[in-house]
């Protein structure tokens, strides 16, 4: 924790903020929290979705009045002094304001008329900015032409015109590739040290939150625990192992399995084996000893910490979703499934054109039933519009789809049946209620009347929502809109389900719960395809594809990956990072530039 000499540019205390939403119970979004955020640092808010810290960011702005405690910034009340505080701040929320039809000067422009900033400053301010974020060259493009990190580092680019003493960032890297991911830190890291700017930044990355000085856990509108990440990490120390699973069983089976295990806090998929969290430091996990599995000790880390900080807080039973009596051992079920296994896709040669701009060049592959098959690649590299072609949202120039037997060419609505897609941005109806809109979904999927009312109550029993079905769907958490747009995709009981980017801006708990239900899936048969920009969400996938400049890279299970990049213990960040940066690396020399 800070030391009390040291300068804040942020102090809370007994913080709280209520809501009263319509027809809806009163909501506590924060509930007493005291926190100090010193300056020139940069500070980390980690918490799930629904925990308060969009609600936090903007009573600091004062775009909300808190209902009791108090709340300083830079020495000021916010409350007593809004103006003054707005003055030496900048916020960049989630859905920042670039003009999308404006070039990147005119937008910079824009929020130099804003401040009032001389003709003078603002060209040595652009002209410092522009270089730090690597965009000088790039000053008459329009906006909305951008890839998603270029857009990311104009934004912040914008909020920064006015050289603030304090940066507020509200999930700033949200659906931003690894490489614009590390571009981003690598910025933010050089601004605390050369302006000694003071940044308060939420994140749904825990390797994001590890790289501050300073980190805040909230759940529930209450404080769980602050200090550095050495200092949170060690709530975790003795309790982390790493065990592979048995030969040729996926990863996400051995950690569905681990996460039902009554000796365990938690589970994921790291560099090919499953890292976990015993609920004691000499406890066990009875699911090894019955398949013989031995685990080695691991390092703690920072989300380790945030995982056990969560399960003390709920002191609940963990909620399965979708589990199936049936289903139980799914290593077991697993290992006993030898036959062959069809193929639900088949890609010959994919081309997609935009006039002169091939997006997708010639890709081949295919995937089979029961599959999960990782969709990868930086912003702008053709992973998008692959993806559309395949949902038949978008026709191929030239090549062969074929989907559930059916050439998507030539009959669209035949292979859509067989279709369930997950947008990036949720397609709910958000004035309609949960169960309004799994009605509205069931009728355009064509489910006859008399069987839509069971599938809706099967359907939202599955996915935890029964007790939400009369919520407007605007008023849901991220996790609950994942989980009723999961429904409202899978209504139909499709053969193939399509999720694009579904966990962006989600946080680890909600991630966890949300590949459970992915693993049960597509234990049931169903093929899955997912694009993300979470890499370790690689390691779920039977398969992944790596894409760059619409040109395939690379194409195998992740094991297979790592054995031909010799790199047998690296993380899925290290692996995408080495072979898009080789692949940039061999055009340039190729190219001559």
């Amino acid at each position: 924790m800070p030391e009390a000499k040291t300068e804040l540019v942020i102090e809370a205390q007994g913080l709280t903020k209520i809501f009263t939403p319509k027809k809806l119970p009163q909501v506590t979004a924060l509930d007493s929290i005291s926190l100090q955020v010193p300056a020139g640092r940069l500070t980390a808010l980690v918490g799930p979705d629904g925990a308060g810290k969009t609600t936090l960011m903007r009573l600091i702005t004062g775009l909300m009045d808190r209902d009791a405690g108090s709340l300083r910034v830079v020495g000021l009340d916010v409350e007593e002094h809004t103006q003054a505080v707005q003055d030496v701040l900048s916020y960049m929320p989630q859905k920042f304001g670039l003009y999308e039809d404006l070039s990147i000067q005119e937008n910079l422009n824009l929020y130099a008329d804003l401040h009032g900033m001389s003709e003078e400053a603002r060209q040595v301010r652009f002209a410092y900015l522009l270089d730090l974020m690597g965009l000088s060259a790039f000053r008459g493009r329009i906006a909305g032409k951008l890839s998603g990190g270029m857009k990311q580092k104009l934004g912040l680019a914008c909020t920064l015109v006015s050289a603030p003493k304090l940066l507020l960032l509200d999930e700033p890297t949200a659906g931003v590739d690894p490489l614009s991911r590390r571009e981003l830190w690598s910025i933010l890291r050089q601004l605390v040290a050369r302006e000694q700017l003071s940044v308060f930044v939420s994140t749904a990355y825990m390797d994001e939150a590890a790289l501050c000085s300073l980190v805040y856990v909230l759940n529930q509108g209450r404080i769980l625990a602050g200090g550095t990440p050495g200092e949170l990490q060690d709530i975790a120390r003795g309790r982390c192992y790493r065990v592979a699973p048995p030969e040729g069983i996926p990863t996400r089976i051995l950690q569905c399995e681990l996460l039902e295990d009554a000796g365990v806090t938690d589970a994921v998929p790291v560099g090919g084996k499953v890292h976990f969290i015993l609920r004691e430091t000499q406890g066990k996990a009875g699911l090894l000893e019955r398949h013989r599995l031995t685990a080695e000790p691991a390092p703690e880390r920072l989300e380790d910490a945030f995982m056990i900080l969560l399960e003390r807080d709920s002191r609940k039973k963990r909620q399965q979703p979708g589990l199936d009596a049936r289903e139980q051992d799914l290593i077991s079920a697993f290992a006993a499934e030898k036959k062959a296994v069809p193929v639900d896709i088949e890609v010959r040669d994919l081309v997609r054109k935009f006039g002169d701009f091939t997006a997708v060049s010639h890709t081949s592959f295919q995937v089979r039933q029961g599959e999960v098959f990782g969709l990868l690649g930086p912003n702008g590299a053709g992973k998008t519009t692959t993806f559309r072609m395949l949902c038949g949202l978008l026709p191929a120039t030239s090549g062969e789809l074929r989907v559930a037997g059916v050439n998507l060419r030539r009959a669209v609505t035949k292979a859509r049946a067989n279709i369930g897609y997950v947008a990036q941005k949720f397609s709910l109806y958000e004035k309609l209620t949960v169960y309004e809109n799994l009605r509205f979904f069931g009728g355009a999927y064509g489910i006859p009347v008399g069987e839509l009312e069971n599938r809706i109550q099967e359907i939202m029993r599955e996915f935890h929502l029964t007790e939400r079905q009369a919520q407007a769907a605007e008023s849901l958490p991220g996790g609950y809109k994942q989980r009723l747009s999961m429904a409202a995709a899978l209504i139909h009981k499709p053969k193939i389900l399509f999720l694009d980017e579904p966990t962006s801006g989600i946080d680890p708990l909600a991630r966890r719960t949300f590949w459970q239900q992915i693993t049960r899936l597509a234990a049931g048969g169903t093929t899955i395809i997912i694009t993300t920009h979470f890499m370790d969400e690689a390691e779920y996938c039977d398969r992944m594809m790596i894409q760059d400049h619409g040109e395939l890279l690379i194409l195998g299970q992740p094991g297979d990956i790592r054995r031909r990049l010799q790199m047998p213990e690296a993380d899925m960040n290290e692996i995408f990072i080495a072979i898009v940066e080789k692949a940039r690396q061999q055009a340039k020399e190729e190219s001559g530039t």
